[in-house]
């Protein structure tokens, strides 16, 4: 077997490949635990007992740590939002030389799973961006990271075994389920820690995809967010000094066979509006859907024409959407069908 293609990309890459840690100061930590939790706990005169070694000089505790990937000779990396989710965290990007810097974060996607940092410094090495709008299954590729937050620089092979795919996942412990559409699956081993890696296509070394999401319980099912939807996010930081993402402003479920029959709805697609009054209403007041004036229990059946389904849901729709965009739905309310238009703004 050849592989030279293997070490070659190797080579290209992994120095533009980072480690991510996240420390938070004790004074934080302990106040996020519950007080039911304390007494199950090592503690001292109601203080944490952390070993020294383990507190830097700023008084701060390493909680965890992930991957990211230098796109940008300036020192602009990328990784998953999921990793630097916590506002009151610090993160300290080590490369591949060993050098530590202080990382600032300049956005956060407030829908993919996407972030963008930065440290100081020039002339770094950088991973370049491939396209994801062309990849097929079986392509080859490799997934770069740091590995459980131990093994830096870890490799690992494989295919590309499905595309388009959509999940339900955590992104970090303090979020709520959601679900992720669009997803490159491979069986390149992904572990925790790999977040925020590259998944680099083997011959050309190009990065087509972040490493982002396993399921547990199963093995060779590994996840990453097309390189596209990074494409579009650097654009955006560069045009607006933040990510601009579309917002409609409704919660709803797509509609299937088992959905119709269980609330006697009159199509078996579409997506019904539906959401919970005092955790998540249907319709975001103010938002464009209220504007609009749509309702809850309202079933759209198109959007710009194209018929939803659970291969095309409203996601997937506003995923190729700008803000400012008019956005042409078909409504059934009470079984009667109506087209309307709303202009989408900007999510915050």
């Amino acid at each position: 077997m050849n592989n030279q293609p293997i070490f070659k990309t190797i080579r290209k890459v992994m120095p533009a490949v980072v480690s991510i840690t996240i420390s938070k100061s004790l004074e934080d930590i302990e106040k996020e635990i519950p007080p039911e939790l304390w007494q199950l706990l090592p503690f001292e005169n109601h203080h944490l007992e952390i070993p020294k070694e383990d507190i830097d000089v700023h008084g701060r505790v390493k909680i965890g740590g992930g991957s990211g990937f230098l796109v940008g000779d300036n020192g602009l990396i990328i990784t998953n939002k999921h990793v630097i989710a916590d506002p009151l965290a610090k993160y300290t990007v080590i490369t591949d030389d060993e050098k530590k810097y202080e990382a600032e974060v300049l956005a956060r996607d407030p829908i993919d799973d996407i972030a963008i940092v930065k440290i100081n410094g020039g002339g770094f090495p950088t991973v370049e961006l491939g396209d994801s709008a062309h990849l097929e299954l079986g392509q080859s590729v490799l997934a770069i990271g740091n590995a459980l937050g131990l093994f830096k620089n870890t490799v690992s092979e494989g295919i590309i075994s499905g595309l388009s795919r959509a999940i339900r996942a955590m992104p970090d412990p303090r979020s709520p389920m959601q679900e992720l559409r669009g997803l490159v699956q491979t069986d390149a081993a992904i572990n925790p820690g790999n977040s925020g890696g590259p998944l680099v296509d083997l011959e050309t070394g190009k990065a087509i995809g972040i490493n982002a999401a396993i399921v547990f319980g199963a093995q060779n099912l590994g996840f990453a967010i097309p390189i596209n939807a990074v494409k579009r996010d650097l654009e955006d930081l560069k045009k607006h000094g933040h990510i601009k993402r579309p917002l409609l402003g409704l919660r709803y479920i797509t509609i299937d066979d088992d959905l119709k029959e269980k609330m006697k709805l009159p199509v078996n697609y579409g997506a019904i509006i539906m959401g919970h009054q005092q955790i998540a209403p249907s319709i975001v007041p103010g938002s464009p859907a209220d504007k609009a004036g749509l309702k809850e229990k309202d079933i759209i059946i198109e959007c710009d024409g194209e018929k939803l389904t659970n291969n095309k849901t409203i996601q997937d729709v506003l995923e190729d959407k700008s803000v400012d965009d008019i956005l042409k739905l078909k409504v059934i309310r009470n079984k009667k069908e109506f087209d309307t238009k709303i202009k989408l703004t900007e999510r915050k």
